[in-house]
């Protein structure tokens, strides 16, 4: 096993981009996205629609998986056709750049770092923490790892956490949030003044399923029933890569859909390799192919939604029930 500086030494010949084939990614992506868009126009029947709507969801998790390379500089940075393609995605998909920049640079920082409420990332508490916090802070700790808040992510990770908070919060500083509220809405409106079925099955029912596709890759990739965690001084970056952020199993089909962030242990080991080239990096690096894994297998879903609270006693994520009867024997 090499040291986590010879690690990321050894990953820096991946993080080149090759400017093609990102080109190439975006491109393509776009008129997958825009042919699948205009199919919602034609009243075909409902039956039709709903696996094309699905269908959509994902390419918009595709471009999602783009746009979050392009906001790490990874891909396309000096170019400002990119620039404007990317940031005009960023408000459509309530994900303004600053917001979104800002947060996912500091979980990146610090990944599994810290328990409590941390940015960028699910809170994660203590059973210690949790068992001290007040009634208030517990129900939101709840309701915000609850299955539904990740399955509605639309609603509650984007377009309320990402978008209205920060806007309200503070509207000066944080205006491209209510921005991206005001041209998602103006977007919305629009397609449904045209036909309310090509808004319904064109726009709501698709940003709900990438809303909650995305919300879970983002959950399960540091919340698995094998991750490793370290705290404070003891924590250390290539650690938290490798044992914190999990390696997802997927068809070949859905890593494609997924941008490859499936290989989420190679990004954070190093964030700069573009997401086209994780698996060539994954294949080179022997210390990177056997870490913690999980996959969208529904037993395993449903393994990582119970996770609830991490025991520093055990190191282990526990559920709520654990967590309880591990109190009663103590």
């Amino acid at each position: 096993m090499r040291s986590g500086k010879e690690l990321i030494l050894a990953s820096k010949p991946y993080a080149k981009e090759l400017p093609i084939r990102s080109w190439w990614c975006l491109g393509s992506t776009i008129a997958v996205l825009a042919g699948l868009a205009s199919v919602f126009f034609f009243g075909l029947p409902w039956f039709a629609l709903v696996p094309l709507s699905i269908l959509t969801g994902l390419v918009l998790v595709r471009l999602f998986i783009i746009y979050h390379d392009y906001m790490h500089g990874t891909i396309l940075r000096k170019s400002k056709v990119a620039k404007f393609i990317m940031h005009f995605f960023g408000l459509f998909a309530l994900s303004a750049p600053d917001i979104w920049k800002h947060t996912h640079d500091d979980h990146h920082k610090n990944n599994s770092n810290s328990t409590g409420f941390a940015k960028g990332s699910f809170p994660l508490m203590t059973t210690e923490e949790f068992a001290r916090a007040s009634f208030f802070k517990r129900l939101e700790y709840r309701v915000i790892r609850h299955p539904l808040t990740i399955l509605f992510g639309y609603f509650t990770t984007f377009f309320f956490d990402m978008s209205l908070r920060p806007f309200l919060t503070n509207p000066k500083a944080h205006y491209r949030s209510g921005l991206a509220i005001l041209l998602h809405a103006c977007l919305a409106v629009g397609i449904a003044l045209i036909s309310v079925q090509a808004y319904l099955f064109g726009m709501l029912i698709p940003m709900i399923v990438a809303g909650s596709l995305g919300s879970y890759l983002f959950y399960a990739q540091h919340n698995f029933p094998t991750v490793k965690r370290r705290h404070g001084k003891d924590w250390d970056y290539v650690h938290a890569a490798l044992n914190s952020s999990s390696f997802m199993r997927m068809w070949r089909v859905m890593h494609w859909f997924t941008g490859n962030i499936g290989y989420h242990h190679v990004h954070h080991l190093n964030a700069k390799i573009p997401f086209y080239r994780l698996p060539e990096a994954m294949a080179a690096i022997e210390e990177l192919q056997n870490n913690p894994a999980t996959s969208l297998n529904p037993i395993e879903v449903g393994r990582c939604l119970r996770l609830k609270l991490w025991d520093p006693q055990s190191e282990r994520l526990l559920t709520f029930r654990e967590a309880k009867l591990a109190n009663r024997a103590a």
